[in-house]
């Protein structure tokens, strides 16, 4: 059944991701080579991209004050419009960055306890929600079966991709199923957790979390093209999100303008590639966080399912060819992205690319990914440039 094909390759997180970072970049600590920061390189990994068949893709590479960004393809294919670096995106999961910053505030403030329990906030919202701690949520420890992969969900959304879905729906379809395990006895990706942080947010502020963000996150750091997206319609230029005919079995399908509710707090958030940027190069260096809740924030848990990743409460430890990496992947319907940075937020490295990756996407993103970040770490990395097989 071709929907069904269809939203397989469109689940919102899609950790497939983290198999092109753990594919493309790690297996090699690197020697420190002379930094190299090769803007034409950076291009020629972008151009491949479009090459396998992406509509657009977005690179921003910050070496410690050297910035080089460029972008490649189309912002869209009805009214034909040059991508350009600055054009919003939808962030999807690297919003789970954002909405953890946010509740690790509340701690600061002491409004609210990483030991806190999901019942203590939210009575009967989640099973054994008695044993569920804020701080299970936001590191993927607390067993409850991720929504997204729920077939009956994704059909769903298929049909009607335009529905606001309420967050207790989405809760509802993860709590539907057994739990993975115990809570924090293993570690599982949930986008079903972070809809339960949001609601705790709430809960904790009696504030809306676009409010929250904008005064907290967007305000603050002067994030111009930032907000947390209630609609599906955005506030400045747009990159459209595309799947490609691959999957779809005809021609590039527009998702952009999906309803973001199917992600809320899990991935809702609408971005561009320099305030992406700025904002982890302000959490990594102390703006927003206590040393104490940074500290925090960045202690990892590991597993065997997921391979050189560490996840901490809203971030990841990504091991690289060419060094450790901290920050965040992101995945929605028709967008793909990363933000990684060094521990210390002074490099950055952003990558987005408005298509869903298919097999070939895939293999160039890949090797977009391990220019951009190895470039961003100062070391050069052994891939060589990718070339699109001839069709």
């Amino acid at each position: 059944m071709k929907e069904a094909r269809l939203f397989t390759a469109t689940r919102i997180v899609a950790m497939t991701i983290i198999g092109v970072l753990v594919t493309g970049l790690i297996g090699w600590a690197g020697s420190a080579d002379e930094p190299r920061h090769d803007d034409a390189a950076l291009r020629a990994a972008l151009e491949a991209v479009v090459d396998a068949g992406a509509t657009g893709a977005i690179g921003l590479i910050d070496a410690g004050g050297n910035v080089y960004t460029t972008a490649v393809g189309m912002a869209r294919l009805d009214q034909r419009r040059s991508l350009r670096v600055t054009d919003q995106v939808r962030a999807g999961s690297i919003t789970k960055t954002v909405i953890s910053t946010i509740a690790l505030q509340l701690v600061d403030e002491g409004r609210l306890r990483l030991d806190d329990t999901v019942e203590q906030w939210l009575p009967d919202t989640v099973p054994n929600g008695v044993a569920i701690t804020i701080r299970m949520l936001l590191n993927h420890t607390s067993g409850i079966f991720d929504y997204t992969a729920d077939p009956d969900w994704n059909a769903a959304v298929v049909t009607d991709p335009h529905r606001h879905w309420l967050p207790q729906e989405l809760i509802a379809v993860g709590t539907a199923h057994p739990p993975l395990f115990p809570p924090g006895q293993s570690l599982a990706y949930s986008n079903t957790g972070y809809i339960v942080i949001g609601l705790v947010l709430k809960k904790a502020t009696g504030q809306l979390v676009q409010d929250l963000v904008w005064q907290r996150i967007v305000r603050p750091l002067r994030l111009d093209g930032t907000f947390f997206a209630t609609s599906a319609r955005f506030r400045g230029a747009p990159a459209h999100g595309y799947l490609p005919p691959s999957l779809t079995g005809d021609g590039y399908l527009d998702t952009s303008s999906w309803h973001p509710s199917l992600a809320w707090t899990a991935g809702a958030l609408v971005s561009t590639a320099p305030d992406l940027a700025r904002f982890y190069q302000a959490l990594l260096s102390g703006r927003l966080l206590s040393p104490a809740l940074l500290n925090e924030m960045t202690r990892t848990v590991t597993s065997p399912d997921y391979p050189g990743i560490g996840l901490g409460l809203g971030i990841w430890s990504v091991e690289t060819r060419c060094g450790t990496a901290w920050g965040h992947m992101g995945g929605i319907p028709g967008y793909k992205s990363f933000a990684l940075n060094n521990r210390s937020g002074t490099h950055s490295a952003v990558f987005i690319v408005p298509t869903e990756p298919d097999e070939t996407i895939g293999a160039a993103f890949d090797a977009a990914v391990t220019t951009a970040v190895c470039q961003m770490l100062g070391r050069e990395s052994l891939e060589a440039s990718y070339s699109a097989p001839a069709s």
